[in-house]
């Protein structure tokens, strides 16, 4: 009995995962723009006109959510979210904001970051040896602006003179990295990365995508269904999962565009306190309409069909309230942990960041490094410094003389304001930066002081001089 309910949980679940993660993946503006949908194509939800009073601004947006209706399919109401993003904590939240507030929040244009960039960009979080990263910059140099490997591993291995073993390592990792299926050789590859990162890999849908990609669009559902001995409707259901998978993993994600910067988060400062607030300001208040729930009392004179319609309305209405929910929820956990761990940023700038990486937060938080890539990468956070991408707190350390860890980003910053401050005339070698960085008692090899000069796209002395 207790495993047969756990399989109807996990069942009732499915679809509620698989819109929180895309919702948590969503950027602020994105997700309202998904609301406002919501709002015009579910019947059952309705818009609250706002009300700006301290105690609705305090309150948790569960009040959104009628107990009667509750009482309507309490199913919904045994789902253990723990098991996916972590224990539920109690955090101060502010759904309204005043005048003065809203003008703070800025809207930069910035231009996007390409599909190369953003797997570089994490790969130098990964715990890797020196080799294994230089393994993954040549795997990445390889995927295509699709999300597609051009070449075999076995071709990689050969190209780099190593045992394919260490290739095949790595090429694993990255498989692992946002956006989901990136790194695949072929769409069935793809297909089955996606499904295996959504918990899916013991799926039908998983044995389909496996035995019969290259066949769905010739074969029906029935003839498969057939093929694989399950029930129609249980093929019906495997199809329906596959078709919400994405062909081509960076599609329309890493084109060059203006876009506006509106903060996701906000850090205020409160006596010696740091508190995080979700910035909704501008987002519908959703309830579920409640004038729908006289349909689904017994003896509402309905039909068959309309009270189902009704039904799966209302789920998915109740699915969206609680993705919004558990988005702010996890957001708000990550960053409550990131500013504990970067107490210094926040009292003293940029100049103070400490190394930090996504499995120290989601350790901290008892959430997968996943979970805190999503709520890393394209969201942003408004602090008393100013706005930041809150990927921005995470990056990798350097020792001090006196085995301090000095943050990658603040040695980089270091490096920009000697260059920034040497003659003009007599621009200084990397041998020369590295000197002054050593009497500075920050302990690095000369060759990573050009590494850094590089990535910062900076010329050498010589060039330097020239432009002049």
């Amino acid at each position: 009995m207790k495993l047969g309910l756990q399989l109807k949980l996990k069942q009732t679940l499915a679809p509620q995962l698989i819109q929180s993660l895309k919702m948590l993946q969503m950027p602020i503006l994105k997700l309202e723009q998904t609301l406002r949908h919501e709002l015009s194509v579910n019947p059952m939800l309705e818009e609250l006109e706002p009300v700006e009073t301290p105690e609705t601004s305090e309150r948790d947006d569960d009040s959104s959510l009628p107990q009667e209706d509750n009482q309507i399919d309490p199913k919904l109401d045994k789902i253990d979210w723990e098991n996916y993003l972590g224990d539920d904590q109690e955090f101060k939240y502010r759904s309204n904001f005043n005048k003065e507030e809203e003008e703070t929040f800025e809207r930069v244009p910035v231009m996007e970051k390409s599909l190369y960039d953003h797997l570089l960009e994490q790969l130098s979080f990964m715990k890797l040896s020196e080799d294994e990263h230089l393994i993954g910059e040549y795997i990445i140099g390889n995927i295509s602006p699709k999300g597609y490997l051009v070449c075999s591993n076995q071709e990689m291995a050969d190209e780099l003179k190593l045992p394919l073993e260490k290739v095949d390592k790595v090429l694993k990792i990255i498989q692992s990295f946002d956006p989901p299926g990136v790194g695949a050789h072929d769409l069935r590859e793809s297909l089955m990365i996606q499904l295996e990162e959504k918990g899916y890999k013991d799926s039908l849908a998983y044995q389909i995508v496996d035995q019969y990609i290259n066949v769905l669009d010739r074969k029906s559902i029935l003839q498969i269904s057939r093929a694989m001995g399950v029930p129609f409707e249980k093929a019906q259901q495997a199809m329906d999962l596959i078709k919400t998978l994405s062909p081509t993993p960076a599609y329309g994600r890493f084109e060059s565009s203006a876009i506006p910067i509106v903060p996701d988060l906000i850090v205020d400062r409160l006596g010696e306190e740091y508190i995080v607030y979700h910035n909704d300001k501008n987002f519908p208040k959703l309830r579920i309409n409640p004038g729908y729930r006289q349909l689904l009392k017994p003896g509402s004179k309905i039909t068959k069909d309309t009270r189902k319609y009704v039904r799966e309305k209302l789920e998915q209405a109740r699915w969206l309230l609680n993705s919004i929910n558990q988005r702010r929820t996890t957001m708000i956990r990550v960053m409550d942990a990131i500013v504990d761990e970067q107490k210094d940023f926040f009292e003293k700038g940029p100049a103070f960041l400490k190394p930090l990486i996504m499995e120290d937060i989601a350790q901290k938080v008892s959430m997968n490094v996943a979970t805190i890539s999503r709520v890393s990468n394209g969201k942003y956070v408004q602090t008393p410094q100013g706005v930041y991408e809150i990927k921005y707190f995470f990056n990798s350390g350097i020792a001090s003389e006196e085995g301090e860890d000095i943050s990658k980003r603040h040695v980089k910053n270091r490096i920009e304001e000697i260059i920034r401050a040497e003659d003009a005339e007599h621009p200084l070698s990397d041998q020369e930066i590295f000197q002054k960085l050593q009497d500075e008692k920050i302990m690095l090899a000369r060759r990573t002081v050009t590494k850094y000069r590089e990535e910062l796209k900076i010329p050498p002395a010589r060039f330097r001089k020239r432009m002049v």
